[in-house]
């Protein structure tokens, strides 16, 4: 899984298994290392971010910090899913 940055004890990343076909571009977000219980982040195709559910329980005040940084870097991130992927869509 590629690992986008580290911010704190939490990581952002891409889930290498993202089903067929390939959801729409998102990272996942946790504590510690990947999981499969992780938050979940949609980036649309003007590089804002949507929060599709906090399953891992981010407090907010710092999912929102974090969801700051995903969209400052949101173009790189689309790049890197491109890249892994082969492919991009936007879930809007």
């Amino acid at each position: 899984m590629p690992q986008i940055f580290k911010i704190g004890g939490y990581i952002v990343y891409i889930w290498s298994d993202e089903g067929c076909p390939t959801e729409p571009v998102h990272v996942h977000i946790s504590q510690g290392r990947p999981s499969n219980n992780a938050t979940k982040i949609w980036i649309t195709k003007n590089y804002k971010c949507l929060l599709a559910h906090n399953n891992s329980k981010i407090p907010f005040h710092v999912l929102n910090d974090i969801i700051d940084l995903i969209e400052l870097n949101a173009e790189t991130i689309c790049q890197k899913w491109q890249e892994h992927f082969n492919g991009i869509r936007f879930y809007c």
